[in-house]
């Protein structure tokens, strides 16, 4: 294998398992013997010191071309396309009014309401970013996409259940009760709750980015590619 793939398997290991671990099994105890704010500068060092790794090893690495195999290519473009325009609502629309969010009071978690994306899943920021990965793993194929977007997806996904987790552990009954009113796994037909500002500002937002790619990657992307 490649010295730089093996550089950047390890640099994603880091990145993800630093998050994992430093989030979960050792944070209580580093907080008791660091305190807060001390441990949150060591966990932002780790996490900085672990992205700048990765994304040095990513660009380090062979390119590689292709898309997965036996699908049509502008198929995949075509549904990869359609993903990052649902992940930028999702993300967009996490910013407001998200129970998740550090410092939100125990009472206003235990009265929220799934409206907005949040109708659609109680993670859209990580389902956003979930989505973003997947569409890279289709369409790029290559050695290093598919190792920086599955670790991506990996943390997305599984960071979400483990807050779920970590939240009922320290809120208790408001946070399942906002479980139970909420989803993990996302109610695709409620995705029209986001409400259409939203979609307009992502959709705009989503053709700059896409235009973007262009210069950014070398690759045109979205609309781009059609035009």
């Amino acid at each position: 294998m490649d010295p730089s793939l093996v550089s950047l398997i390890a640099a994603s290991t880091a990145f993800t398992g630093g998050h994992f671990v430093l989030s979960h099994p050792l944070r209580a105890p580093l907080v008791r013997a660091l305190g807060e704010k001390p441990f949150l500068g060591l966990y932002s060092l780790v996490a900085f010191a672990s992205l700048i790794w990765m994304v040095l090893a990513f660009r380090a690495s062979p390119v590689g071309s292709g898309g997965l195999p036996g699908l049509p290519g502008e198929l995949l473009w075509a549904v990869a396309s359609l993903l990052t325009l649902v992940a930028l609502v999702l993300l967009f629309g996490s910013f407001r009014g998200n129970p998740a969010m550090p410092e939100t009071p125990v009472e206003k978690i235990a009265a929220a309401r799934p409206t907005g994306v949040f109708a659609v899943t109680r993670h859209p920021m990580m389902w956003g970013i979930a989505l973003w990965a997947i569409a890279h793993i289709l369409i790029g194929w290559s050695a290093r996409t598919t190792i920086l977007a599955t670790a991506i997806l990996i943390l997305a996904l599984i960071g979400s259940r483990l807050q779920d987790k970590k939240k009922a552990e320290l809120l208790g009954d408001a946070w399942i009760h906002w479980e139970a009113r909420s989803s993990f796994w996302p109610r695709w037909g409620k995705l029209t709750s986001a409400g259409l500002p939203l979609w307009l500002i992502s959709l705009v937002l989503w053709l700059v980015a896409t235009y973007g790619h262009i210069h950014a990657a070398g690759i045109p992307a979205g609309i781009w590619r059609w035009i």
